[in-house]
């Protein structure tokens, strides 16, 4: 145990310093965690009077940009193994900040111990760790470097430290595989002497849970919105793997895209634009995930990112057509380097009739970002 983990009144200190935006979770702790929070999330030697959580290495906080009174997460990790993804989706929010290339992050693996030991080391409270929100930890590139394989097998070694690990990918087939498979299993329990155990079991929450990405139901839907991202029965097939293995599933049908007929007698054609998910494909995904046994289903509307250094793909730029047809005579709302649609339009012409389709099959469908925060 190093020194400044028994320093409790030097934690405290360094934690009166967070920011404005962090505090809400400092402040919710108790004296004990709230210092081991600020020992290693907060700079040790800084001379701002005002610090924010930009110390560790890869084991990070989940969303440092964002304020916890707006976007509750609380205190909770984020592992990107990689930095950007191959999977090259028109839609992906990371576009704008993530490089165009997936390429590995320098000394990950020794950066990666480093941060566990220093979990160790100012004995940090449990708490979930998500792969990943900026890249996908199971994209080709894995096939290559098993960066992912190793932090899961880190995890395991260090299991008290963490409560829900989610793994969100748009590729099943790879923690499909046997030895991904043994790991895995494995970190679905958690050991007698965690503190987690006991409500964990009495509320039947699994310990860990695979989230996978599949919001097309026809394959060349998926070619023209995710090029390079696995084909449709190729993911299901290794869902139905991961499911038979034991382990839990929530289907991601995300994002959302708006169908046709469009308001004033347009449809998606108009703007050479496919139809990405009619009715009838939304509810063949729907019926796949109560076959399957899927926890619940995640969704959000797709929002239309600001590329970093370059301008929208010609498939985005009809999308943003599309949305501002749809939205008349209201704008489209911009904040976060993205449009989207108004809340009011977005639920009557995207999310409502799907949400319908989902009572109908008694399949639990949860926000994108109520999934996250609700995560213990």
């Amino acid at each position: 145990m190093s020194l400044f983990g028994t320093d409790i009144d030097g934690g405290l200190t360094l934690a009166r310093r967070v920011g404005q935006k962090y505090r809400p979770v400092f402040d919710a702790l108790n004296p004990k965690d709230r210092a081991a929070l600020a020992w290693y999330f907060l700079p040790h030697r800084s001379g701002k009077p005002v610090v924010g959580v930009t110390r560790p290495r890869i084991l990070k906080w989940y969303c440092p940009f964002a304020d916890q009174q707006q976007f509750s997460s609380g205190h909770r990790y984020c592992i990107n193994v990689y930095v950007g993804c191959g999977h090259g989706c028109e839609y992906c929010y990371a576009a704008g900040y993530e490089p165009d290339e997936p390429n590995c992050k320098k000394n990950f693996e020794r950066h990666l111990l480093r941060d566990l030991e220093d979990l160790d080391n100012y004995n940090v409270p449990p708490a979930p760790v998500h792969l990943s929100n900026s890249t996908d930890p199971f994209q080709v590139l894995e096939k290559q470097t098993w960066q992912t394989l190793f932090t899961l097998k880190q995890i395991l070694r260090c299991r008290r430290r963490f409560t829900s690990v989610v793994l969100l990918t748009k590729n099943p087939s790879i923690p499909a595989e046997p030895q991904y498979l043994e790991i895995l299993q494995q970190l679905s329990s958690l050991p007698d002497d965690h503190p987690s155990k006991q409500p964990f079991e009495q509320k039947n929450l699994p310990p860990l849970r695979m989230e996978v990405s599949l919001a097309f139901w026809q394959d060349e839907v998926r070619t023209f919105f995710d090029p390079a991202a696995p084909p449709v029965n190729e993911r299901m097939e290794a869902i139905r793997k991961l499911r038979a293995a034991g382990l839990s599933v929530v289907l991601r049908v995300d994002p959302l895209l708006p169908r046709s007929p469009l308001p004033n007698g347009k449809t998606l054609a108009d703007f050479d634009l496919p139809e990405a998910q009619s009715l009838a494909d939304l509810e063949q995904l729907v019926a796949f995930a109560a076959e399957v046994g899927a926890m619940r289903i995640v969704y959000s509307v797709t929002k239309i990112t600001q590329p970093r250094f370059k301008p929208l793909s010609e498939t985005m730029q009809k999308l943003k057509q599309a949305y501002e047809h749809l939205c008349k005579p209201q704008r489209l709302t911009f904040s976060g380097g993205s449009w989207r649609l108004p809340h009011d339009i977005a639920q009557q012409y995207v999310v409502e009739p799907f949400l319908d389709i989902c009572r109908r099959y008694n399949m639990p469908a949860t926000y994108c970002k109520h999934n996250l925060v609700s995560t213990p």
